[in-house]
């Protein structure tokens, strides 16, 4: 009876060890493959956003709602002014907020989406804290196309 009972023991132990190794085997190759799937959105998020005769060059973070955004690209806007702080324009469609945060804190050059409204914001001054705000990505270098009075027409479009 001891010996059956110690190789039963034995034989779960074995098989649990068993499953165990085989899930992080399983688990590790699909995320070399995710990473390299990753690496290559990241590189094909880059934007151009062309105001006038000038434009910037811009980066989207590997999220859900910046996916969705660059889904609907390009796109012909009308940033407008708001609080002297940001340019702000209605999207097309809702963006998809699975997974981000509540809110965030928007540094300058932050490119986001406030959920409440519907809105892609640039920010070309400093701002705090809000709820709904998910930032999509930033700007790449300088601020001053944004960074004039009034609203501006933007043009923005994937760099392939």
């Amino acid at each position: 009876m001891k010996c059956t009972f110690l190789f039963l023991a034995a034989a779960m132990f074995v098989s649990q060890a068993a499953c165990g190794a085989g899930k992080g085997a399983v688990s590790s190759a699909p995320s070399a493959q995710t990473n390299e799937s990753t690496d290559e959105q990241v590189k094909s998020m880059k934007l151009r956003i062309k105001v006038g005769e000038k434009e910037a060059t811009a980066t989207l973070n590997d999220s859900e709602a910046a996916r969705d955004f660059a889904s609907l690209l390009p796109l012909n806007l009308t940033l407008e002014d708001y609080a002297k702080t940001e340019k702000t324009s209605n999207l097309p469609k809702k963006l998809s907020t699975e997974g981000s945060p509540a809110g965030s804190d928007p540094d300058v050059g932050d490119i986001a989406y406030f959920a409440p409204w519907g809105t892609l914001v640039i920010y070309y001054k400093d701002f705090g804290y809000s709820n709904g705000l998910v930032i999509l990505g930033k700007i790449d270098g300088d601020m001053e196309i944004f960074n004039v009075p009034g609203s501006v027409k933007a043009t923005i479009e994937l760099i392939k």
